[in-house]
């Protein structure tokens, strides 16, 4: 294959684009439709490109194009490569159109309330042009959307031990865990028993085991040589979350900051349960080896004053 002077001069976008389309279609025929070019064409595109990097990328099967080990590899550069390629194309149009560029942000819902709330605000006094994305996933969700370059920055703890080889992390602060019931829960006027029989007679809403919160739980029930609950209904969004509670008997764990409006106003009740205690620190994410300019950096400064004011 050529080296780098090679690909440059010979590698397009247009290439990028067949592999990644042809990555998530597996077909040849619909790769050249959507990319509106007839199939020979296709081909030779293919063609080209394998030469290019000098070996197969994908192979044919009676049920279409299939990727080879390299071609799987090419196919996640590839994707990277047009996401951030469309974000710059975006950023440029901001720019003509008299804006001021464009920031996106992942965040636990469990920040987001608070910390990071009030940091986009500031921002935005700062830099009313600047277009702000907000996105709340879960930490799990949030690592792989800064994976794929998909956010800028992240606010989330890790979610395997093994990102640290990826991600620089910075903790910013932690959530506290509370445990809530409906409004007149049958809990709540009589005495709490024991959370060997809440976990085996009651339901419970929990996030997704893949989330960092329901593994400190699960470590939890574990210390106390106890087993999941019987009942359980997973669940990653905090609307549904907060839906669900409210019209069944269930228990749900979720960060105070998340449902002090809810507390407030009296829609749940919270129950003298300590839960997640083991959840370790959120904070700010970032990929290593990037040199981050504005308003990254800017964000990053108003993130950490309002993280040691909020402390």
């Amino acid at each position: 294959m050529d080296g780098y002077s090679g690909l440059i001069g010979r590698l397009r976008y247009k290439h990028l684009l067949m592999i990644s389309t042809l990555g998530s279609r597996r077909n040849l025929h619909q790769t050249a439709a959507a990319m509106h070019m007839s199939q020979p064409a296709a081909t030779r595109m293919l063609s080209e490109i394998e030469k290019v990097f000098g070996c197969q990328l994908f192979e044919r099967t009676a049920r279409g194009m299939h990727p080879t080990p390299l071609g799987e590899m090419l196919i996640d550069f590839a994707d990277n490569s047009l996401t951030r390629l469309d974000r710059c194309a975006e950023e440029v149009h901001r720019y003509q159109l008299g804006g001021r560029g464009q920031l996106t942000v992942g965040a636990i819902m469990g920040a987001a309330p608070d910390l990071v709330a009030q940091s986009i605000i500031e921002l935005k006094r700062q830099r009313p042009l600047l277009q702000i994305r907000l996105m709340g996933e879960t930490s799990d969700q949030l690592v792989e959307l800064l994976e794929q370059d998909k956010v800028d920055i992240a606010i989330a703890r890790y979610a395997t031990s093994v990102q640290h080889n990826q991600f620089d992390f910075e903790p910013l602060g932690n959530e506290t865990m509370v445990t809530v019931v409906r409004r007149g829960h049958p809990l709540c006027t009589t005495g709490l028993p024991p959370l060997e029989q809440l976990l085996e007679a009651w339901p419970w809403i929990l996030q997704p085991m893949a989330t960092p919160a329901r593994q400190a739980l699960e470590k939890e029930f574990e210390m106390e040589g106890l087993v999941s609950p019987r009942d359980i209904i997973e669940c990653g969004s905090i609307f549904a979350a907060l839906q669900l509670v409210q019209q069944s008997d269930a228990l749900l764990v979720m960060a105070e900051t998340v449902l002090r409006d809810h507390l407030q106003t009296g829609l749940i009740e919270r129950l003298p349960l300590l839960l997640g205690r083991t959840l370790s620190p959120f904070g700010l994410l970032t990929r290593k080896d990037t040199l981050y300019g504005e308003p990254v950096t800017g964000f990053c400064d108003i993130l950490r004053r309002n993280a040691a004011e909020w402390r």
